[in-house]
């Protein structure tokens, strides 16, 4: 944990963000991509009280450390913790060692294993080396909620769980959903929302941030502080990032993202990957560009002023210089030019037809295309090397079994293997 600023500087540093900015601007710029502030009202009193009083709001946002790698529906949050920072605040990288142990229920129909400390703390480690490409860390505490929450003793749980209703618990969608389909609950999944709204308890928070599934934990918080005396924290939700199929959450384990630590290239050809319309909402979220620099630069492509492609790998170029630099991002675009664009491929190349039974429900099951056009095997074969990330269409790695591009010809790699499939 990084010791406080001299007040001197915190209030030269505030008065400062407010002369570039006026608070109806700081209120636009933080509102950006967000989908709910409870209450907003209350974060334009916190701003104003706060810049009077020369001190910086304390902003905290939750990570239980489940996978050791983040991706770009990460950054979602980190951007709006980056755009506090920007106005001159602390934000509270907090990273839930201790409840990740329990294993947070949200958005699950079932009980979540678990984790391992030792599991936590390797993946935690990985975190904090990642975080630093989008944060400030002079701007940033790093903390683990295993501080308080590790010593606390059975009476003091007992007391925490006093503060909250079972009714109101109860009425969360996840757990009255199951409770109506029969599903059983676990005691200790009650305990997690308890766990993370005394995080912000331990920290006197200001503000917390959360994706839009974290809501009711986010607001469990703002209650508990107010029990415990303080004054409760503006609540502020995210939206969650689709991942490249246009569909489902970003998640790794639906080979539907885009890794921060990616090399240059791949990050590049997977945003490539994503869908005219969803180009617009990476742009309002993984993107600095203000909503009116959107609007125009949606204005243009709809008005045939510029090509829907030019607009992507323009929004390539900025995602990757954030994680990489400007120089490995205008790299990948000229790869991506050569290799997908130009289809500069191995002059002999063998072309086939697309075969019959391989489209399903308007999509190519690529296991049975691979298995069918001699590039697998077998259909479990192929299964495996799509799984494996072993295939590439069109210059993008393809890592699940079902292609939904109308593409009227495909350009399908696979190890040093190329087959073009006319459909």
């Amino acid at each position: 944990m990084r010791s406080a600023p001299l007040a001197m500087p915190i209030r030269a540093e505030l008065v400062a963000s407010q002369e570039r900015m006026t608070l109806d601007e700081q209120l636009s710029y933080l509102r950006k991509g967000m989908v709910e502030i409870i209450r907003e009202e209350d974060l334009r009193e916190r701003l104003v009280a706060a810049a009077a009083a020369g001190r910086k709001l304390r902003i905290k946002v939750g990570f239980d450390p489940t996978a050791p790698d983040l991706h770009l529906g990460h950054t979602v949050l980190l951007r709006k913790m980056k755009h506090f920072q920007d106005l001159g605040h602390t934000v509270i990288f907090l990273i839930g060692d201790m409840t990740g142990l329990i294993g947070d229920p949200t958005g699950r129909n079932v009980t979540r294993p678990p984790m391992t400390r030792e599991a936590i703390l390797e993946n935690a480690e990985t975190y904090k080396a990642q975080v630093f490409k989008i944060l400030d860390p002079e701007k940033t505490e790093v903390r683990f909620n295993s501080e308080w929450l590790e010593p606390m003793q059975y009476v003091d749980i007992v007391r925490l769980a006093s503060h909250y209703p079972v009714a109101r618990m109860l009425e969360r969608d996840y757990f009255s959903n199951r409770l109506r389909d029969g599903i059983s609950i676990s005691m200790h999944e009650l305990l997690y929302p308890l766990a993370q709204g005394y995080d912000s308890v331990a920290l006197n928070c200001d503000v917390e941030m959360g994706g839009t599934d974290q809501r009711f934990n986010l607001l469990v918080g703002r209650d508990l502080q107010r029990d415990y005396g303080q004054a409760p924290q503006i609540v502020c939700t995210t939206p969650l990032l689709e991942g490249i199929d246009g569909v489902n959450k970003m998640s790794k384990s639906l080979g539907n993202y885009i890794g921060i630590t990616e090399p240059p290239d791949v990050m590049f050809r997977k945003v490539m990957q994503i869908s005219d319309e969803l180009m617009w909402r990476y742009y309002l979220l993984l993107t600095d560009k203000t909503e009116s620099e959107i609007a125009r630069l949606r204005a243009s492509v709809a008005d045939g002023l510029l090509h829907p492609m030019e607009a992507k790998i323009a929004l390539g170029k900025m995602i990757v210089a954030d994680y990489h630099s400007a120089a490995e991002a205008e790299s990948a675009a000229a790869v991506f030019d050569n290799v997908v664009r130009r289809k500069q491929v191995p002059a002999e190349i063998e072309t086939v037809a697309l075969p019959e039974g391989v489209v399903k429900d308007g999509a190519i099951r690529l296991d049975k295309l691979l298995a069918r056009i001699g590039l697998a095997e077998s259909v479990s074969d192929a299964a495996r090397k799509v799984k494996a990330g072993a295939v590439e269409i069109d210059g993008v790695k393809w890592t699940t079994l079902a292609w939904a591009e109308p593409s009227p010809e495909i350009l399908i790699q696979v190890g040093k293997h190329w087959r073009k499939v006319i459909r």
